[in-house]
């Protein structure tokens, strides 16, 4: 469907980005870099979902449907965890995960 590339390509770029965000997920100590991390590993579902309808079912949308509730509900989880993030931040100068795991009431 798409001039000179293959489903396959496609699929192995989004795989790449999964598992970066699965790594960034894991390795980062700040709540900002998680927050990034999730972000790539939406966007990556989101690939897959318009590039196996793009390629197995070009004459449906319902890729491209789930694509946008998917884009949509990222963008209500980043203004959800950004918000805790800067109350967080408010309360204890810090996004690191250690300082935050040791906080006390």
């Amino acid at each position: 469907m798409i001039l000179g590339v293959s489903i396959y390509e496609i699929l192995t770029v989004s795989t790449i980005i999964f598992f970066i965000g699965v790594y960034g997920f894991f390795t980062r100590k700040n709540l900002i870099a998680m927050l990034m991390s999730i972000e790539l590993i939406l966007n990556s579902s989101v690939l897959n979902f318009v590039v196996i309808n793009k390629y197995l079912f070009p004459q449906s949308i319902d890729g491209n449907i789930f694509s946008l509730f998917i884009i949509a509900i990222a963008a209500a989880e980043t203004a959800l965890a950004l918000a805790i993030i800067i109350n967080l931040y408010r309360l204890i100068m810090s996004l690191k995960t250690e300082e935050i795991e040791t906080m006390k009431n």
